[in-house]
């Protein structure tokens, strides 16, 4: 009896000392003990963006890949509008039943918790508050002692202070341990289930909340038996409050568990890495990608790989020419990959573009008046101070058109007009319209620049295509979504082609052979090999996207037998099926367009001038239509969609004779000598009309009228 009695003494003076231990700490807690003690609990929170995982989004804040945080955890962003519902459900009546009521800390849990104790001489039930385990998560403390505990009110009550209810729930769904270094809801639902938490099964939901308690001891990859009595507890305390039906809660306790721990998303791996580098202190970065279609792209480059050797790699580059924005950037099949060295972003790799800036020979050439598409050019043999280009089958077509010279891709024609127009003009040409070249030597530029003398970068050319798609006006590709950094405009504004010149060359790359269907529209693309088979390319655009490949080595030696048509080609289709099933027309023909077959063309334009020796003092002469002025409304007797009864007389000045007469873009026979600088039109309509002088040297004067 005397034992029971001194047993019972006992435990009214535990019972009396707990109790004044939470009197104590409440009291503390209530006076914040010192001012100095209350500002000190805030000192935790500075660490909160900094511990953070960074993470690259695409266009829709969709993840793309996310990178551990500065003290190697997984731990990533996430707002509670991000998790499902059920989750807060199970995990407030699992944890905090008073969660929305209580200012940080529950008096009656601790109450409770301490009576349990001392009548058990056992942990039987907790008193901490969700807002007390994020005090303790946040500063990493130990809360064993009373000082422990004390600091953990404090701060508890600093953070209901600080933040809101929702606020405090997005901490702890940020540092809720589950095992390892997987931290937060977000990091293991994706590493468990293999999705965002927005939409959780509830069984789902239940195992998110029961491993923290004991993450080591219940990962369901270790031990899955731990982790399914632990998720059940959680399902049977909803039951059991109500929160849940029976008929559910059975349902949920069949659901399998996770078996595997699986891989972060590493989706765009070398440009959501450059996103760190260029931004290091920002935790979200926002790109323009998507990732939809860069999952899609990714799975096409492991495929494609498979078909080449085991040390080639290959890259792709899509982007919306018409925003201004790249969607997709695959820099390798495989990031892991070290026999690819899939290390290496092979969109940002200086390498000789083969013949892919060919079609800026031709679209210079045009605009100058240099050529036109239906021109004559003699493909032979041809020797510029010891420079002697051959054709890639080494043998020569003769007389051809600039059309079919371009399309068959032949390499004198192109270095013939090269010369005419000037290396350094075209480079000058190419830099305006978003180029960035690498140049051999001492930087000196010749007639190989027309051939891949020169070094360039995918996403280059892909700019460099997307203005051409752009009617010659330079675009820049961002890669940045406004949100996050506004990419940088090009320095250059002006246009690199006119836009006549631009739709003739797009005119004539969309006459090869077609990616699409028959019932599609055409796609305008271009191949290349680099010498020595050491790269092979295919560039194409569509009315708005344009797409960019690379195959080759990434330790730049030789494929024996490596082309753009055969190798580069086939990925440019493939990845045009996934980016645009349909294409976007291309842009319609401008009115300053000469449509012509050759024996029709001006005498001028019917060969192509391939030497810059062709060209006079007086191919820098004025010529001018001085009448009509460009705007003009002339009155010609004509009423409303009748033929004008009289005729227009354009008056010239400057020039060479003879000229020739365009309407419309139309060859126009005039009665009149050619040699006059008066000459009469009769147009046969009313309405808006563009009229165009040719003379000898190929210099051009055009006004645009309305005629009533």
């Amino acid at each position: 009896m005397k034992n029971r009695s001194e047993g019972k003494k006992r435990g009214r003076r535990r019972l009396l000392v707990g109790c004044g231990v939470i009197c104590l700490l409440l009291g503390g807690a209530a006076g914040l003990k010192l001012r100095s003690d209350y500002k000190s609990a805030f000192a935790f929170l500075d660490r909160v963006e900094s511990l953070v995982s960074p993470v690259v989004l695409d266009r829709n804040d969709h993840l793309l890949r996310a990178f551990l945080s500065k003290d190697e955890k997984w731990r990533l962003p996430v707002k509670v509008a991000d998790i499902d519902p059920k989750y807060f459900d199970l995990l407030m009546a699992y944890e905090d039943r008073r969660f929305r009521q209580h200012n940080g800390v529950d008096m009656r849990a601790i109450l409770r918790s301490t009576f349990q104790l001392v009548s058990n001489r056992r942990v039987v039930s907790g008193g901490s508050t969700l807002t007390m385990q994020v005090a303790r998560l946040m500063s990493e403390e130990g809360t064993r002692s009373l000082s422990g505990k004390y600091h953990q009110i404090l701060r508890a009550l600093a953070l209901e202070s600080e933040f809101s209810k929702d606020e405090i729930l997005t901490l702890y769904s940020m540092r809720a341990p589950f095992g390892g270094n997987l931290e937060g809801v977000r990091a293991a639902s994706l590493v468990w289930f293999g999705k965002e938490p927005t939409r959780l099964t509830l069984a789902e939901a239940a195992l998110l909340v029961a491993v923290p308690q004991s993450p080591a001891a219940r990962r369901p990859d270790r031990f899955p038996e731990n982790a399914k009595a632990a998720r059940d507890r959680v399902l049977d305390r909803a039951l059991q409050l109500g929160t849940l039906t029976e008929e559910a809660v059975l349902a949920a306790k069949r659901e399998r568990l996770p078996k595997l721990w699986r891989k972060m998303p590493q989706l765009a791996a070398h440009r959501a890495r450059q996103a760190l580098v260029d931004q290091p202190d920002q935790v979200v970065h926002r790109l323009t990608l998507d990732r939809e279609l860069q999952t899609a792209l990714e799975s096409l480059a492991r495929q494609q790989a498979e078909k080449l050797d085991r040390k080639s790699s290959l890259a792709i580059l899509v982007a919306d020419h018409q925003k201004g924005e790249i969607l997709a950037a695959v820099g390798s099949p495989n990031l892991h990959d070290r026999q690819r060295q899939g290390h290496v972003d092979m969109t940002q790799a200086v390498r000789s573009p083969g013949s892919t800036l060919k079609p800026y020979i031709y679209g210079v050439a045009f605009e100058e008046r240099l050529a036109h598409p239906e021109s004559l050019i003699v493909d032979k043999p041809v020797d510029f101070a010891g420079y002697r280009p051959t054709n890639f089958e080494q043998g020569f077509q003769g007389a051809v058109t600039v059309r079919q010279a371009l399309q068959r891709s032949l390499n004198t024609p192109a270095v013939q007009l090269l010369q005419a127009v000037g290396p350094a003009h075209l480079l000058a040409r190419l830099k305006r319209g978003g180029l960035k070249p690498a140049l051999p030597g001492q930087g000196a530029v010749g007639l190989a620049l027309g051939l891949g003398g020169v070094g360039v970068r995918l996403e280059d050319l892909v700019r460099l295509y997307a203005g051409l798609a752009q009617l010659g006006q330079p675009i820049d590709l961002s890669i940045y979504n406004d949100r996050n950094t506004a990419a940088a405009a090009l320095p250059a504004k002006r246009p690199f082609l006119e836009e006549g010149a631009a739709w003739q060359v797009l005119d004539i790359l969309s006459g090869s052979e077609q990616l699409h269907a028959a019932e599609t529209n055409a796609i305008a693309y271009k191949t290349g090999t680099s010498y020595g088979y050491r790269d092979a390319w295919s560039i194409g655009v569509d009315g708005r996207y344009v797409v960019g490949v690379w195959v080759g080595r990434p330790d730049g030696s030789p494929v024996p037998g490596q082309t753009g048509a055969q190798t580069a080609t086939p990925v440019l289709q493939a990845a045009f099926q996934l980016v645009s099933p349909e294409s976007a027309p291309l842009p319609l023909k401008p009115d300053s367009v000469i449509d012509a077959v050759t024996s029709d063309l001006p005498m001028p334009l019917q060969f192509a001038r391939t030497h810059s020796a062709d060209a006079t003092p007086e191919t820098a002469s004025n010529l001018e239509i001085v009448f009509p002025p460009n705007g003009a409304t002339l009155e010609l007797g004509g009423n409303q969609n009748e033929q004008p009864q009289n005729p227009i007389i354009l008056k010239i000045e400057g020039g060479k004779r003879p000229f020739s007469l365009l309407a419309d873009g139309r060859v126009i026979d005039s009665d009149q000598s050619r040699f006059s600088r008066q000459i009469r039109y009769q147009s046969s309509e009313v309405g808006v009309t563009s009229l165009a002088i040719i003379d000898s040297l190929g210099n051009t004067a055009s006004v645009r009228i309305s005629i009533q």
